[in-house]
């Protein structure tokens, strides 16, 4: 083989792992990666595609969307210090969705490192920014050391809970020469939960009269199985935000995204036998400190340390929660409910769905005519890219995800901005899959330009920005607690006047129709449209 740089190289080995695409910013410390990159439209010569964004922020979310989508690995590739200190807030999304994202990143030349000379883009210890924020973040000090980097890397994306992670090359090390063709190892799968634990799971579950079952972003590929077993046992599913969709969330038990609301805790609190699979059952998924359950817990878990952290189990099983949700089923096969039983379930959850899309506040119910709207000119394939914002915290719990990772929100670091570049991201990991972003106006202005991102790619994709006039959810927990407001509103741009300058289209409805009209128009437009509404608005009352 030709020799190559060790940047090059680099990117090479990540094509052998299966990385279509990687996210970034270029710049003078990531020359040598972009041997081994080519950019959008240009002829596919094996080079990776190489996505511009306008913020290593972006980068970060972006490689992080098409992991949510996915389930494949996003990559961002940035320079050194500024690179990785914007890349972080993504990182740490990435962290609280447990998701497979890696973050490429130069560093100052080895005979500098942790010496503070003030060389450019200098952070004195790199590592040590990224680490609380992944499942390891390490610097290749030779070319030698890459491979066995990306293999622990993608080892860890394949075989255990997929956090992020952080390689770090220096730029003498990038052009260090490789003689080598660098091959990519063969993963591991996923471990399997023991026989014998699953039979004492299986006799606890066909014993419980009252069982519950919840389901979280680590059993989205668990759907077949979870819906055999909460058949079998008439066991409603709650899934959390990151689990919608795992089961349809409008079928006869599911109560999608339910513990957000009081009446899906209620249900979880009356369960004699809790079934747990691939969920922290954390704070960020219920809005409460601590969940009460009363009854019996069996986690499944793919990460040992949570089976018995804050919700200790009474039965644990580490291992992958398809493999252990098909395992149970096969186990309960022959086990059916009464009639009577059964249908008593499905009237319970019921009730308590109505009991969860029931508004609690005028905004609330603008919301839910927005959702409603939207999901009737969206097939049940579209993914609905939400950002920190009302509309979005209100569709935690109301929007009938069909299928899993068809919903995207920040819910554990609850970041702003995230949902655009997300957006994109998943548009070019499925460019087929209609991708719809929805933001608030103080979230939107995060990461506005990356409309410049989607607009240069020529994606259709419906940019919906509700405008509520700045921070409204802070407003309103200011007044909650009796503070005048601080902070909270900002000076806005004309959006729409916005989106034409960065090359979008642009809509402001005026009613239900327009807006079904705009988005439905949207997802066959030759690039983005933002899609303006205002709180306030006549048709949403």
């Amino acid at each position: 083989m030709a020799r190559m740089s060790c940047g090059e190289a680099t990117m090479r080995l990540l094509a052998r792992y299966g990385v279509r695409a990687v996210f970034g910013v270029p710049g003078v410390h990531t020359l040598e990666f972009c041997r081994g990159l080519r950019d959008p439209g240009t002829k596919d010569d094996g080079r990776l595609l190489h996505i511009q964004t306008r913020n290593e922020e972006g980068a970060a979310y972006a490689a992080e969307g098409w992991a949510r989508a996915t389930g494949e690995p996003g990559v961002a590739l940035v320079i050194s210090g500024p690179g990785v200190t914007n890349a972080a807030t993504g990182l740490g999304d990435a962290w609280c969705a447990s998701l497979p994202m890696l973050l490429i990143s130069a560093e100052p030349p080895s005979d500098s490192l942790g010496k503070g000379w003030g060389v450019l883009h200098e952070i004195t210890e790199q590592r040590a920014v990224t680490a609380p924020l992944t499942a390891f973040s390490a610097t290749a000090h030779r070319p030698e050391d890459v491979p066995g980097l990306l293999a622990r890397a993608f080892t860890l994306f394949s075989s255990a809970r997929p956090r992020p992670v952080h390689i770090s090359i220096p730029t003498d090390v990038q052009a260090m020469p490789v003689d080598e063709e660098w091959e990519a190892v063969t993963l591991p799968a996923r471990p399997v939960p023991e026989a014998r634990v699953l039979a004492e799971a299986a006799e606890r579950l066909a014993a419980a009269r009252r069982p519950v079952i919840v389901a979280g972003g680590g059993a989205v590929e668990a759907g077949k199985g979870i819906a055999d077993l909460s058949e079998r046992l008439a066991a409603p599913v709650i899934t959390t935000t990151a689990g919608k969709g795992i089961v349809p969330c409008d079928g006869p038990l599911a109560l999608g995204g339910g513990l957000s609301r009081a009446a899906g805790r209620e249900l979880l609190a009356r369960a004699d036998v809790v079934l747990a699979l691939g969920t922290e059952l954390s704070e960020t998924d219920s809005f409460v400190p601590r969940l009460d359950i009363p009854g019996e817990i069996i986690r499944v878990d793919i990460d040992p340390a949570k089976l018995n952290d804050l919700y200790p189990a009474q039965l644990g099983l580490v291992g992958d929660a398809a493999a252990a949700a098909e395992a149970l089923a096969d186990r309960l096969a022959a086990h059916r409910p009464a009639p009577d039983a059964a249908a008593a379930r499905q009237a319970e959850v019921s009730a308590a769905r109505a009991e969860t899309l029931a508004p609690q506040t005028d905004s609330e119910a603008r919301h839910l005519r927005l959702l409603s709207a939207l999901r009737e000119v969206l097939p049940d394939e579209a993914i609905l890219s939400g950002d920190a914002c009302q509309p979005v915290y209100t569709a935690a719990f109301a929007w009938p995800a069909r299928r899993p990772r068809r919903f995207f929100f920040p819910a554990g670091f609850c970041t702003l901005g995230a949902a655009l570049p997300q957006a994109i991201g998943a548009k070019l990991a499925e460019p087929e899959t209609p991708v719809v972003a929805l933001v608030g106006d103080g979230g939107f202005m995060f990461t506005m330009p990356e409309l410049l991102t989607a607009a240069q790619l020529g994606l259709a994709l419906p940019v919906i920005l509700w405008d509520n006039r700045g921070l409204k959810q802070i407003r309103d927990d200011l007044a909650a607690i009796g503070v005048q407001p601080v902070g909270v509103d900002p000076l806005n741009p004309d959006f729409t006047a916005l989106a034409r300058a960065c090359h979008c289209h642009a809509a402001a409805p005026d009613d239900e129709v327009g807006f079904r009209a705009a988005v439905t128009a949207a997802l066959a437009a030759d690039r983005p449209t933002l899609i303006h509404v205002t709180e306030g608005a006549g048709w949403l009352a």
